[in-house]
């Protein structure tokens, strides 16, 4: 086995993650409420609506933050 050497750690946080340690956020976006997923940096997207409706329910019950600005990272 040999050790890495092109100065990366496997186990770091990319330096570009969001400085907000939520993943979760509900983006009412002008295509409708969804939600957003910010380690994949775009919405996850469920195509049955009574499941989208429930996930809704249950992330604002436990308090996810919820947003009509974008809350993920520039594309570059």
């Amino acid at each position: 086995m040999s050790a890495r050497t092109d100065g990366t750690d496997p186990c770091t946080e990319p330096e570009a993650a969001s400085p907000d340690p939520l993943r979760w956020v509900i983006w009412n976006s002008p295509a409708g409420v969804t939600v957003f997923d910010r380690d994949i940096n775009g919405p996850l997207l469920l195509d049955d609506e009574s499941a989208l409706d429930e996930v809704l329910i249950r992330m604002r019950e436990a308090g996810v933050p919820e947003s009509d600005d974008y809350p993920g990272l520039p594309c570059s």
